[in-house]
């Protein structure tokens, strides 16, 4: 029967040339990875897949109103869509209709402009001419749109909760699913029902 020094010996004897082995296969393992960018140097504009622009130039929310939907300030678009459940008056659909089209036409034309920054900015990278002066100056613009973009989105928010009573919002909160939903923002419903 092996002494537990003998099996000291055979368990380090072994144990080396497999941790020696680890350490050499791993560099080649993470060497074949591929990047999760890998495909994305084909984009026209690398910092924006076609689904994400295409959702810019459509005026789509993408989350940005989050901080107003989750805190019970809904948004026109999903008022329309849940106009019937929530009983609008015949002046609260029409004064919904017309906030939402206002926000989509104002997010597309933002939209674009957010997809042009992002183009330029691609650009001075692909053709090499990138200083941080540049980058700097490219980078403001963009921050600057999407901060635009937002408070289209969440001013829109805004305006539709004074449009609706605060039972409208309730309902609202309850058809999207948002289980102890924040209460109506104070100051809520101001305006609505003038009938």
């Amino acid at each position: 029967m092996p002494t537990r020094g003998t099996i000291d010996v055979m368990n380090t004897v072994i144990r080396r040339p497999i941790v020696a082995l680890a350490c050499v296969l791993a560099p080649l393992v993470h060497a074949t990875s591929p990047s999760p960018y890998a495909g994305q140097q084909a984009r026209e504009i690398k910092a924006l897949s076609s689904a994400e622009q295409a959702d810019l130039l459509a005026g789509k929310g993408m989350g940005l109103a989050k901080a107003a939907e989750l805190n019970g300030y809904p948004g026109p678009a999903h008022v329309l869509e849940l106009a019937a459940d929530l009983a609008l008056s015949a002046e609260q659909r029409e004064r919904t209709q017309t906030l939402w089209q206002a926000m989509d036409a104002r997010a597309r034309s933002i939209g674009q402009a957010v997809i042009d920054a992002e183009r330029e900015l691609d650009a001075l990278f692909a053709s090499k001419q990138a200083t941080r002066e540049r980058l700097a100056a490219q980078l403001d613009r963009i921050a600057a749109l999407q901060a635009q973009l937002r408070a289209v989105h969440l001013d829109a928010h805004l305006e539709q909760v004074r449009i609706l009573t605060p039972e409208q919002t309730g309902r609202y909160a309850a058809l999207r699913g948002y289980a102890g939903a924040a209460g109506a923002p104070s100051g809520h419903g101001t305006g609505a029902h003038k009938h």
